[in-house]
């Protein structure tokens, strides 16, 4: 859009000011801290509100959050990105049911983190994986995220029913052992998966960007979500990430991430380069 008076340059300027007095004023105000969100992404989101809210300037925008926490609640919940799925990228659970399990059996308790879990579909997984391994009754596995909203579903257990044949799908593709349909009752609102796949499972709110680490982990997945960091944020939480793992934790990763050409690449090894399974050797 032109504006007269103003250059395209200037005028992108004067939204990259706005973004960022935005982000500043919700971590002042809020101590939700997006200032290192990558700024393609953050942007996009913000537009999205604008539109949403009947807003014609990122600068209104403000006013209304700083003054309107319901309004801030929509924002952050556009900052979440929740997409995942069962098993999502099979051969990322194989891999780790045949290169990482075997390691797992050789502890006396597992501790897992599911960082930035969303709604819990992949919680779920691993929880199915670690029954089908004898591996669930002595495993506790923390699900967090920063939005309490999706903490919400992870915690019901309820999924659509229409996801559920890609669910299988992927359920089988991962090695899965039994019939998918055994851990989940059909039910009006759509499927309920078994409250017992939740029993050693902790949901929490918790924020990569401002927390800090709360306990040592044999395992920490963060699949997918480092993408939407800019570098030096990815750089912060690898060290969260460092900080939490007990020597020979295992870090996995999503396909479009990596350890590599961070400053801590050097105190992992690959067990799995490709489906991005890393574990820690000093």
């Amino acid at each position: 859009m032109q504006t007269i008076g103003f250059t395209e340059e200037e005028i992108d300027e004067t939204e990259k000011l706005e973004i960022q007095l935005l982000l500043e004023a919700i971590y002042l105000k809020y101590g939700y801290d997006y200032r290192n969100y990558a700024y393609p992404s953050i942007r996009r989101r913000i537009k999205h509100r604008l539109f949403a809210e009947k807003l014609t300037t990122i600068t209104s925008l403000l006013d209304k959050v700083f003054h309107d926490t319901a309004c801030f609640q929509r924002l952050v919940g556009d900052f979440s990105i929740n997409v995942t799925e069962m098993f999502r990228d099979p051969p990322f659970f194989k891999e780790f049911k045949e290169k990482v399990i075997p390691l797992l059996k050789t502890y006396p308790s597992i501790r897992i983190w599911h960082a930035g879990c969303s709604t819990g579909e992949e919680v779920y997984s691993m929880a199915i994986l670690l029954q089908e391994e004898g591996l669930y009754d002595k495993s506790k596995i923390y699900a967090t995220d920063i939005n309490s909203d999706v903490l919400k579903t992870a915690k019901s257990g309820i999924f659509p029913l229409n996801a559920m044949k890609k669910y299988t799908n992927n359920y089988l593709q991962a090695g899965g052992e039994k019939s998918f349909s055994d851990y989940y009752k059909v039910t009006d609102v759509g499927v309920k998966f078994n409250s017992d796949l939740t029993r050693n499972v902790v949901f929490a709110q918790h924020n990569l960007v401002t927390d800090s680490s709360f306990n040592e982990f044999h395992v920490i997945l963060c699949r997918n979500v480092l993408i939407y960091f800019n570098k030096e944020l990815q750089n912060s939480v690898h060290e969260l990430f460092y900080n939490s793992l007990g020597m020979f934790g295992v870090l996995c990763l999503g396909n479009k991430e990596s350890i590599t050409y961070t400053k801590l690449q050097d105190y992992y090894e690959a067990i799995n380069h490709h489906q991005k399974i890393y574990r820690k050797i000093k």
